[in-house]
């Protein structure tokens, strides 16, 4: 098993250090500054630790917009060499955030576990059956998939062209589900329902949808319903009436994305679109 050092001791690095040591690998985490970690895992702080000099991998466990900082750093400490693979996890960037340790001859690229990473804790379980994309040099693209697969992920290469528009779509999948979960929370108690009930109805009405995608897809007659898939144009208007600002906004915005998919008529279809203009 390979020795892996982490920078980085946020919600993914402590999430994949604990998913990494349960499958055999050594693995030390570092960050600049001092928190718990859950065991196994053990913390260095302060400066850039010798050690990951010694590793096999290094992944940087940072935010996007510090994977090039860290890169100079590393390079400026000279504690990276040629029989190693560095890796960053961001999901829209690709090897050339690396470029300053270009001159050291390690394996560059990246990978990314396409699962939300919200408690460490539950973070092995949560990757086991999960996408991660991986990119970059052919070496480090041969690491990152041993080290996904090992984790229990499905590698699936994604070139650095791409990854904007992967990691655009993550976006849709997750964040934007928060989103749309905070909205439909807020509009459930505007309508009268308590904030507790409103939350699981909304909890309950999305895992119902996202089982309905798992079986069969987002399709037309599976996993979309609504006053959109049925050309229900009298309840849109409705729903129209009620919205106001960003609501109708958004409304809006995803009924016409949703109508792209619908299965309707020619007829029933322009008079939807009609309705939400």
């Amino acid at each position: 098993m390979a020795a892996v050092g982490i920078v980085g001791a946020g919600r993914a690095g402590l999430g994949l250090g604990l998913a990494l040591a349960r499958t055999g690998h050594a693995v030390r985490l570092y960050a600049r500054h001092a928190r718990s970690v859950p065991a196994p895992l053990a913390l260095t702080v302060g400066e850039l630790p010798a050690w990951l000099s010694r590793v096999d991998v290094i992944l940087l466990a940072v935010p996007d917009d510090a994977i090039a900082d860290v890169a100079c750093g590393l390079a400026g400490a000279g504690l990276v060499h040629s029989s190693q693979t560095v890796l960053h996890l961001s999901g829209a960037l690709g090897r050339d955030a690396l470029s300053a340790l270009g001159p050291s001859g390690a394996a560059l690229g990246s990978l990314h576990p396409l699962q939300s990473l919200s408690d460490p804790a539950t973070a092995p379980q949560r990757l086991s059956g999960a996408v991660a994309a991986v990119e970059g040099d052919e070496r480090a693209v041969v690491v990152a998939t041993a080290l996904a697969r090992g984790m229990g992920m499905e590698p699936v290469p994604v070139a650095a062209a791409d990854k904007p528009t992967y990691h655009a779509a993550a976006v849709f999948a997750a964040n934007f589900l928060v989103t749309l979960a905070a909205t439909s929370q807020r509009l459930f108690v505007r309508a009268g329902l308590p904030p507790d009930g409103a939350t699981r109805a909304v909890a309950a009405l999305m895992q119902g949808t996202l089982d309905n995608v798992h079986a069969a897809g987002p399709r037309p007659g599976a996993a979309l319903t609504g006053p959109v898939a049925r050309g229900d144009v009298e309840t849109i208007r409705k729903h129209l009436a009620a919205l106001d600002g960003a609501d109708a906004e958004l409304y809006r915005a995803l009924s016409r994305a949703a109508l792209a998919l619908a299965d309707l008529d020619a007829e029933r279809r322009q008079a939807v679109a009609l309705a939400l203009r």
